[in-house]
């Protein structure tokens, strides 16, 4: 899907089908591993995919309510006990709903936020691109999102003067050498280190 700054598309379909590999990855003994989110398990963190994927879908076909209203931060996410086949199914409704133009258009609100469409289609897979690298480090499995993905994360995670809420967000971004991968750049913008290992 190709990018113009009148008409900011970018094709979810990728990132999201990246991070269903990864969940059908995931074996049950290591659900109660901990990931690059200090906060989370990979139960949680697969909870958190569940949730975002649901509220970003939502988002996109503008059917704003208790999806797009809740804070993500406000509880621990909870894991059901379909979520093998949950996740998959919400991140396949989520890239499909993003695919329509209309999705791009107006104002929309995710995380309890008003903002404009356009951003929050960014937001949505930027969301994907780094769960995914934080999915993938903590079950130890292999991940090279997409280029294009990379890209649209990279712009989005680039500090910007009076940014106050980046950090709380985000948290402090982590220096990265220049010449570094891309992926490494992008993770960390997001706050998190490139070498982070579940021992780490």
């Amino acid at each position: 899907m190709t990018t113009n700054p009148a008409n900011p598309l970018h094709d979810l379909h990728p990132a999201a089908d990246a991070v269903a590999r990864l969940a059908e990855g995931v074996a049950d003994a290591r659900l109660d591993d901990p990931t690059p989110c200090p906060d989370y398990a990979v139960k949680e963190l697969l909870g958190h995919l569940i949730g975002l994927a649901g509220a970003f879908r939502d988002a996109a076909r503008k059917e704003l309510g208790a999806t797009t209203d809740t804070d993500p931060q406000s509880a621990l996410p909870l894991l059901p006990d379909d979520w093998r086949t949950a996740l998959p199914h919400r991140l396949d409704e989520l890239s499909r709903a993003w695919s329509k133009p209309s999705a791009w258009e107006g104002q929309t609100r995710a995380g309890g936020i008003d903002l404009p469409a356009a951003i929050a289609g960014q937001v949505a897979l930027n969301e994907l691109v780094v769960h995914g690298w934080d999915l993938a480090r903590a079950t130890g499995q292999p991940y090279a999102p997409d280029e294009a993905s990379l890209r649209v994360s990279y712009a989005l995670l680039e500090p910007t003067d009076g940014d106050g809420g980046r950090d709380t967000i985000f948290g402090p971004a982590v220096n990265v050498p220049e010449d570094a991968p891309l992926l490494d750049q992008v993770v960390g913008r997001s706050g998190r280190r490139p070498d982070w290992h579940p021992e780490v």
